[in-house]
């Protein structure tokens, strides 16, 4: 059975934020434990929360200590990768989103060509295209149409020869 998705955004009713936010907590230190066990890593949490007078600390606070040390002893470019902060993360969100956005662009801009030379193919004149852009790319896709039909003849073409050869074979 699949599970709903749940809505990102604060639980009104503060009996139920209560109640979500010591199961959630529970199961974010059981993760880590499990995780700290079974990879071998170390791994610490320090949850505030706004029920709780002081904050849960995972595993203990000499531990953690311990960790936040071997953190802060790192040297500082080891320490940058693998710390991401929000202007870093947008950062690459916008980065990925461009390249995507580009892609899209550049999907249309072929589709766009595509119906250009349906309808050219249809009787439309050449002389209504808008620039000089819009003939250049119609070239590069007609020089793209006549690579793939000359492929698919090459293609065809070996594949009658290798019957033929094989139908030779036979009658042997």
């Amino acid at each position: 059975m699949v599970r709903q998705r749940i809505k990102q955004e604060l639980i009104s009713n503060v009996s139920s934020r209560k109640v979500t936010f010591k199961k959630r907590k529970g199961g974010l230190l059981k993760k880590l434990h499990e995780l700290t066990t079974l990879c071998g890593v170390i791994g610490c949490a320090i949850i505030y929360g706004t029920f709780d007078n002081r904050p849960e600390i995972w595993p203990s606070p000499p531990e953690v200590i311990h960790v936040l040390d071997k953190f802060n002893d790192l040297p500082l470019k080891r320490k940058e990768k693998y710390m991401v902060n929000q202007k870093i993360y947008l950062g690459r969100s916008i980065s990925k989103l461009s390249k995507w956005v580009e892609t899209e662009r550049k999907k249309n801009r072929g589709l766009e060509m595509e119906l250009t030379l349906t309808e050219c193919l249809t009787g439309k004149s050449f002389q209504d295209l808008n620039c000089s852009e819009d003939v250049k790319d119609l070239d590069l896709l007609l020089e793209e149409k006549i690579k793939l039909i000359n492929h698919k003849i090459e293609t065809m073409d070996l594949k009658s020869n290798q019957v033929i050869a094989q139908n030779g074979n036979k009658k042997s």
